[in-house]
Order: C-alpha cells, then structure tokens, then sequence
C-alpha cells in the first residue's frame, strides 16, 4: 500500500502534469503560474513565462479588446467564461498562431479578485478542418444552382 499523498501535494501534481494548459495571471495581467500543458502549448517554459504580461501569448491586434475585458472582469469579479468556453487565436513562442479554447476560474482575496486562472486546450486542428469543410460546403452550394439549370435543361424545362 503506498503512503497518502498530501492534498497540497496531490493539488500540484493535477496542475503541473495536466495536458491542459493552466495560467494563472494577476490582476495586473502577470503571468504567475504556467503548466507542462501550457509549456508545450505554447513553447515557453515557466520559466521564461512566470512574471512576463499575458501580452506575449495575445496576438497584438487582439490585446486592446483583451485588457478592456480583463480589467473590467478584474474589476467587477463577474465573468461570462467560468461557464462557456472562450475561443481566441494566440500566439505561441515561434510566432505561429494557435486557436484556443479556454474557461476561466476568478480567484479571490479579501481585498477582492487577485487574478485569473485559465483551462487552456489547443483546437487549431479542429478549427482548421471546420475552415476546411465550410469551405467546401460553400464551393458544393454554388454548384446546386447551376445543377439544377443543367438538369432541367436536359429534362426540357427550359
């Protein structure tokens, strides 16, 4: 029988060896806490992430919007994305882009909310083969019409 494992312990090992990426950024946008998930996600060792802005994975022509809807979340304590999932593009330590998906968890202090935790998935593969198929769906839609004409041409409709 091997010996208990601490709830500290057990809590940190959920954490750091998930496959989902898990950040926790303060108030101020500071990245304080980086998984395995989001080292291989992102290409950043925690290291190299801990104490940088959340800057460095939002793609730049999407930051505004993201601090605007970041500080008044860090303000107000409410979020829509505890619940449902938010998906963004980001950006990965190459410069490449990535879509991903993510819920929030807002942690609290008595002075009010200390930061955010996010659950982090990658789904460029999945967005990328949805792109694929409607676009393919569109290239059959613009066929239907001129099928049609063809057939009742060949039936003497026309």
């Amino acid at each position: 029988m091997s010996s208990p494992i601490s709830h500290g312990s057990l809590s940190e090992q959920i954490i750091q060896e998930s496959p989902v990426g898990i950040v926790f950024a303060d108030a101020e946008g500071a990245i304080r806490l980086w998984n395995r998930g989001a080292e291989q996600m992102f290409g950043y060792t925690a290291a190299e992430a801990v104490g940088q802005s959340l800057d460095m994975i939002i793609p730049e022509r999407h930051r505004a919007k993201h601090w605007e809807g970041w500080n008044v979340v860090m303000r107000t304590g409410v979020t829509k994305y505890a619940r449902n999932v938010l998906a963004v593009p980001a950006l990965r330590k190459d410069g490449t882009r990535i879509s991903i998906e993510f819920t929030v968890t807002l942690l609290r202090s008595a002075d009010g909310v200390c930061g955010a935790a996010a659950m982090i998935q990658d789904v460029t593969a999945r967005w990328e083969r949805d792109k694929a198929l409607r676009a393919r769906l569109a290239e059959l839609e613009k066929m239907v019409p001129a099928a049609a004409k063809a057939q009742a041409v060949a039936e003497g409709r026309t």
